[in-house]
This record gives structure tokens, sequence and C-alpha cells, in this order.
């Protein structure tokens, strides 16, 4: 899409209008500041889908182990503190990506 000089000089009158010559310099580092945040999250994600690509290996035939039996959440008592509790997640979600990390490895 081409913009010339009319059509953009149309577009600020029409911000100016809208949101008052003082409010601009605000509304313009907000923009500012969420197209940096979002440049950064999307160079983390493309980070992540190149370290998550995997590696092509021969892999020879092995038995595999038999499943590990689906391990029992344990219901947090009522007299736990939440922080007792976010603790007990934390650690439930370690365990959770040690076991699929091991399942990723040959």
């Amino acid at each position: 899409m081409n913009l010339g000089a009319p059509e953009i000089i149309l577009i600020l009158v029409a911000l100016v209008l809208l949101f008052g010559a003082n409010k601009l310099p605000a509304l313009a580092r907000g923009v500012g500041r969420s197209l940096r945040i979002f440049k950064a999250e999307t160079s983390k994600l493309n980070d992540d889908d190149d370290q998550d690509k995997p590696t092509v290996v021969q892999a020879q035939a092995q038995p595999q182990p038999a499943p590990a039996p689906p391990q029992q959440i344990p219901q947090a008592a009522p007299e736990l503190s939440a922080e007792e509790q976010a603790r007990l997640l934390e650690e439930q979600a370690a365990r959770l990506r040690a076991g699929a990390q091991a399942d990723k490895r040959p």
C-alpha cells in the first residue's frame, strides 16, 4: 500500500481531531513500546522454534520400556498456604518437564 503525502496528512489530521494534540506524544510512545515488546516476543518465539527443531539421528531398534504408571496428583490440603501450593505445583511441573525431556531422547 503506497501512502502519499496527502493521505499521511489526512491521517495525522484525523488523529489530532480524535485524540487531541496533547495526547499524541503519549500515544506514540505507547505504540512504540508495544511494537518493541511485540518484536522481542516474536524473536523469542523464532529462537525457541530453532532450538526445538530435532536433529536427524539414525536410531537402532531398541525395546521400548514399559510406560510408567500415571502419577497421582496430590490433592492440596486446605491447610496449605498459597506459597506451599505453588511450590508443589512447580515441583510437579518440573517432574513433568523432566519426563518429557527423557521421552524425547533416543
